[in-house]
């Protein structure tokens, strides 16, 4: 077994953003739970209240090269929230030309998150992807215009900044804590309708899920909060007000809301961020292994008798850090770091928070023995 550890960063105590909550402010700014406390209350208020002036508005802004209408004039708002190719409706759509002197018009909406004092937010690259402006609204109307610091569309991660000042950064966290069964309260702009709160529960984490656009499969916290067009880039925070994840997806026929939204984990968003902002671009580890998920009839067929769940190593590049480490072909990975690893999510979500150069305990099986 291949066994190293990870580097931690040191961490200073700071003010509390949340009345009666213990936080710290890391070396990049981010403000986290010092003590993950969850608030039994009956109802949500105090969640949202803490939560909400953490939340913006954001339009993106481009000049149109061919943009469709809809007979009498609007355009489609399923397109101006998701993007070309998700209209919805019976309206007849025609092509309009810009005129040469076009200047640039509102294309998207979302949501985004403050995650420190000097103004950084974090948002869904898709809802700023192709923008020439970007304007960023706060729960109390004020409104600035922001900069795009660098973006990842492997994670769908967006970091931008306005100058502004008396800002409500967001409590980060731990989003490896989360339970399924657990409440989540998601909160963003569907539809353009403001700070608007909506809650469920975690219906399950590293959900994978691969799309044409990601290189490998995504782990995602998987909730019921219903979450619409405008609420990409929202806050999904859990009973203590700390912001467990940032809304990205939904699963839907409709293009609405249908039960199954996605979210990606605090984690991942903060290591991602912090990347962006040290490096301008996100660093990522390599294993250099090839694996297929273990199920009952690959057991079988490999004499695997000590588990039916894992990552089965069918293939060790040469030269890797896997080949270095020891592991072979025929090895069943079943954790990374101490966290079990039983499926592809759960590898990718542990991988994405390591960069190249980092060291890492593997635990695998080898001849059915750990």
């Amino acid at each position: 077994m291949a066994t190293t550890a990870l580097k931690s960063a040191g961490i200073d105590v700071a003010d509390t953003f949340i009345p009666g909550k213990n936080t710290v402010t890391d070396e990049n700014g981010f403000v986290s739970a010092a003590v993950r406390t969850p608030d039994l209350s009956k109802d949500f208020t105090t969640v949202a209240e803490s939560t909400i002036n953490s939340v913006v508005s954001i339009k993106s802004f481009a000049t149109p090269r061919q943009q469709q209408y809809y007979q009498g004039g609007d355009i489609d708002p399923f397109e101006f929230f998701f993007g070309p190719g998700f209209g919805f409706g019976n309206g007849q759509r025609h092509q309009q030309q810009p005129k040469s002197d076009s200047k640039p018009q509102a294309k998207g909406m979302g949501s985004g998150v403050i995650i420190s004092a000097d103004g950084y937010i974090v948002t869904n690259n898709h809802v700023i992807d192709g923008a020439e402006k970007l304007e960023v609204t706060l729960n109390d109307d004020r409104t600035f215009n922001a900069t795009v610091i660098g973006t990842d569309d492997k994670t769908d991660i967006a970091l931008i900044k306005i100058n502004a000042k008396d800002l409500h950064p967001a409590t980060f966290g731990n989003s490896d804590a989360v339970k399924v069964g657990e409440w989540a309260v998601a909160v963003g702009n569907p539809f353009g309708f403001n700070s608007t709160v909506t809650v469920g529960i975690i219906s399950a984490k590293a959900r994978g899920l691969s799309d044409s656009s990601s290189a490998g499969i995504k782990a995602f916290i998987q909730h019921d909060a219903a979450v619409n067009p405008g609420n990409s880039g929202g806050a999904l925070v859990n009973t203590a007000g700390e912001l467990i994840g940032i809304n990205t997806m939904i699963y839907s026929q409709t293009g609405n809301y249908s039960g199954c939204s996605f979210a990606v984990p605090s984690n991942t968003v903060k290591k991602v961020v912090t990347d962006i902002k040290q490096y301008g671009t996100v660093q990522r580890a390599v294993l250099g292994i090839q694996y297929k998920e273990l199920d009952a009839d690959m057991a079988k067929e490999n004499k695997i008798t000590a588990t039916v769940n894992g990552l089965y190593v069918a293939k060790v590049n040469d030269r890797s850090a896997a080949k270095e480490a020891g592991l072979e072909e025929g090895d069943v990975i079943v954790g990374l770091n101490g966290a079990e690893v039983k499926n592809s999510g759960e590898m990718q979500e542990q991988m994405n928070k390591l960069r190249p150069g980092d060291k890492a305990e593997v635990k695998y099986y080898r001849d059915n023995k750990l």
